[in-house]
């Protein structure tokens, strides 16, 4: 059975060690080392599991079901292989097992083909399934456009409003602006520069925080995986 009682400082030593010495404390039964094994890879193993079966639940699910895999196998945990990368490969033959439970068509992974051009056409084009969806995400996208278009400085907000927006030529800005038509096509230039700078950030700002498990989410699954493992019989320690 697991022992989950042990102090803070107990807790917060563990949490400063690295993947090697904690894998090797679970496997000799420490039960504290795993639950910080599992706190430390759970936004990781998550968004693994996520990116193959697309479903909060189902990646949740997965997740559980590799750590228990994990636990049990501990012990053929070679020391000089990398922690991450074993749970990595774990939880991905997990996902894509439930994958083929579901019927689904399974591709393996590292089998690059020629219809995978086709398919990322295929994901630009709309999908009448999810056009709700499809039209939260324009309208996301456009609040997000437009508060980096007001953003820029106002000499360059007029023309690429003008330009880009309205679609007007470079000739009819620059009569309406008073401006030369060099200038107009200078300060298109930099206005699309600083929004493709700007909405670059934005992008990468927001992929760190995709599929983020922390929190509550991470508690539950960490009490629910050692719940399941408290009826285990501990693996023999390598």
């Amino acid at each position: 059975m697991l022992n989950t009682e042990t102090s803070t400082a107990s807790s917060t030593a563990l949490g400063h060690m690295n993947d090697r010495d904690l894998a090797m404390r679970a496997s000799g039964g420490d039960d504290r080392a795993f639950e910080s094994i599992m706190r430390r890879h759970n936004r990781l193993l998550f968004r693994t599991a996520r990116s193959i079966l697309r479903s909060d639940a189902e990646a949740e699910d997965a997740v559980q079901e590799a750590y228990v895999r994990a636990w049990r196998a501990l012990a053929t945990f070679r020391a000089d292989a990398k922690l991450s990368t074993w749970l990595v490969r774990i939880v991905m033959n997990e996902a894509l097992g439930r994958l083929r439970r579901h019927g689904a068509h399974v591709i393996a992974l590292d089998a690059a083909t020629d219809s995978e051009a086709s398919a990322a056409s295929s994901w630009l084009e709309s999908d009448p399934d999810r056009e709700p969806e499809r039209i939260a995400m324009r309208g996301e996208m456009r609040r997000l456009m437009e508060a980096r278009i007001d953003l820029l400085p106002d000499a360059f907000r007029s023309v690429f409003m003008l330009r880009a927006v309205e679609e007007m030529s470079v000739e009819e800005v620059a009569v309406a602006l008073d401006i030369p038509q060099a200038t107009v096509r200078t300060r298109f230039f930099r206005a699309r520069s600083l929004l493709r700078d700007g909405l670059s950030r934005d992008v990468d700002v927001a992929i760190g925080d995709a599929f983020s498990f922390e929190g509550g989410r991470c508690d539950r699954l960490v009490a629910t995986v050692l719940g399941r493992l408290a009826h285990e019989t501990r693996p023999i320690p390598g």
